[in-house]
């Protein structure tokens, strides 16, 4: 696991994490309220998926779906001990995880690069264990990667958006990179939250600065 920076609270220990349950929680949707694609698997040949933390949920969410070449999003809880945690468990801190996006996506459309643009410009990646006024460890920034390639990418962008930053006078990078253990997905409420309840919280917001990437089509970023 890598870890850009210092963090502002602490993480909890996986021998004092809630013990969670052995089945996922009932009644999550199989497919998307916006676009009606399928949020689990089985996804069609040729798909990828990837795995973003960047505070609320909600929002983070929103701005992936509304990104061309996504097939599907979905919620959820990733990074920490606690299997199928429910939002309230989650919220104690006494998981582990952070709330997270997954992001079903085509890569012969949209790059794994791109995705990482709309990531770090997404939000702050600089808070450590918070997100604007949500704190908590529940809201720490984070990428979980799914290979080798995507952690590359992952750590290389990292690096040229923490200069971008730091040109711009902002603090360092905090984000937690680190393979994706398990993705718990959250309650039918929380999925695709802001296409159902349009004017609802969304407390996720970038710094401004742009993220020096690629386009993202074509190349070692298509494959990823």
């Amino acid at each position: 696991m890598a870890l850009f920076g210092g963090s502002t609270s602490q993480m909890i220990t996986a021998d004092r994490a809630l013990p969670g349950r052995p089945t996922p929680l009932p009644g999550v949707p199989e497919t998307h309220f916006v676009n009606g694609n399928r949020i689990q698997p089985p996804f069609p040949d040729g798909l990828r998926t990837a795995v973003f933390g960047m505070g609320c949920f909600w929002g983070a969410e929103r701005m992936f779906w509304q990104t061309p070449g996504v097939y599907s999003t979905a919620v959820g809880y990733a990074g920490g001990f606690t299997p199928n945690p429910t939002y309230e468990e989650t919220c104690t801190g006494r998981t582990g995880h952070t709330e997270v996006v997954l992001v079903v996506f085509d890569p012969a459309q949209v790059g794994y690069e791109t995705l990482l643009k709309v990531f770090w410009e997404g939000h702050d990646p600089t808070q450590g264990m918070r997100q604007g006024n949500d704190t908590g460890t529940q809201y720490r920034s984070a990428v979980y990667h799914a290979d080798d390639a995507q952690r590359e990418l992952a750590e290389a962008t990292a690096k040229s958006y923490g200069e971008a930053l730091r040109t711009a006078r902002h603090g360092g990078i905090t984000t937690e990179i680190a393979p994706l253990g398990a993705f718990y997905y959250a309650e039918d409420y929380h999925q695709q939250y802001l296409a159902k309840v349009p004017n609802g919280y969304c407390g996720v917001g970038g710094t401004g600065v742009s993220c020096p990437v690629g386009t993202g089509i074509g190349g070692t970023d298509a494959q990823a």
